[in-house]
């Protein structure tokens, strides 16, 4: 963080700075940041791990891009990672990518570190596969110093399996300890998104998520109004219908929301999320599923909150959009305020 403050470096009104593509090894954010009320969060989707494992050339570049993610949350001295769904290629992964991928969770995740922030809100009610009742951090039998929260994509969405329970891949790193899963909706008819409730110092972050669903179902319940978001109560942090408290402290929490699901980008307007579906009140989207990097905040049709697009982490077609620069994004939140810009991955294998 540049030492002038993030107050000096953003407008009161949530505008991010422009792009900054950092290529320098030597980055001492981590070093020069010792603010209590600054949050920080990486943002990654679309990591698609196991993708071509069996390729002899391209089998590991899934792993080593995530592998690159979390070393970059490490340098950047993070407090949570943000994953948008897809974490992994195949709905039922190997073996093989299943171990690769507990294997590189424990050797970045774990650690003797205190984490600098706190979850206000009930987490059973957000969090699932939990094993203590609580986020992995605060397991006394485990040390994890770099919490990650995740979404399900389409590609690791729930399915049943020998049985009635409704299980994703990522139903096994969470149980395990390694993971904190959030945004599954179970009800298909009537949509309730709970946030969870962050607070780093005289931040408080309310982190709202949605995991893959149906498009052409997820889009006619919203149109519904079957979908509603839950807003935290200032006074108690116990979470009221939004309908019932549209505008009451509307400055105490910055608003996020992480979602995996199509744009609107020429698919048809019953086959994806319109911006304009999305509660105006929000400060920041994180899009995930859109393979395309545009990590530079742009603001919604709406008008109201900003939209940023990490993009996937690896090239799983030849499109002009997975031919860009692959990056993820270093958040920063204080209050109101937040910077956010992004950092290349250097492993990501180019096109020809």
């Amino acid at each position: 963080m540049e030492e002038d403050g993030m107050e000096d470096g953003m407008d009161n009104d949530k505008s991010p700075n422009n792009d900054d593509t950092n290529n320098d090894t030597n980055n001492d954010d981590a070093n020069n940041n010792d603010d209590d009320d600054v949050l920080k969060v990486l943002l990654s989707t679309d990591n698609h791990l196991g993708y071509l494992e069996r390729d002899p050339i391209r089998g590991r570049d899934s792993f080593a891009a995530l592998e690159e993610v979390l070393m970059l949350a490490r340098r950047h001295g993070v407090d949570m990672v943000l994953l948008s769904g897809d974490l992994f290629h195949e709905n039922k992964p190997s073996r093989k990518t299943l171990h690769q991928t507990m294997e590189i969770l424990r050797r970045y995740c774990m650690g003797g570190e205190s984490v600098g922030f706190q979850i206000v809100s009930d987490q059973g009610k957000c969090l699932r596969s939990l094993v203590s009742g609580r986020a992995n951090y605060e397991d006394e039998f485990y040390s994890v110093d770099l919490p990650i929260f995740t979404i399900h994509g389409n590609h690791d969405d729930p399915t049943r399996d020998g049985g009635p329970d409704l299980l994703s891949a990522v139903d096994l790193l969470a149980v395990s300890n390694l993971v904190n899963y959030f945004g599954r909706q179970d009800e298909v008819d009537n949509v309730r998104v709970s946030p969870i409730l962050l607070r780093k110092g005289d931040t408080k972050v309310a982190l709202y998520g949605m995991g893959s669903m149906r498009d052409e179902r997820l889009n006619r319940m919203w149109q519904g109004k079957k979908v509603k978001f839950l807003r935290p109560d200032v006074d108690d942090d116990n979470n009221v219908d939004s309908s019932r408290q549209a505008d009451h402290d509307e400055k105490q929490w910055f608003n996020i929301f992480t979602l995996h699901q199509n744009r609107d980008l020429g698919r048809g307007s019953k086959n994806c999320v319109h911006e304009s579906m999305i509660p105006e009140w929000m400060d920041l989207v994180v899009w995930g599923h859109e393979h395309e990097c545009l990590i530079t905040p742009a603001e919604s049709l709406v008008g109201t909150f900003r939209i940023t697009q990490p993009g996937s982490s690896v090239a799983t077609s030849l499109t002009a959009g997975e031919s860009r620069r692959k990056q993820v994004g270093l958040l920063e939140i204080k209050g109101q305020q937040f910077r956010l810009r992004g950092l290349t991955l250097s492993s990501v294998r180019g096109f020809a």
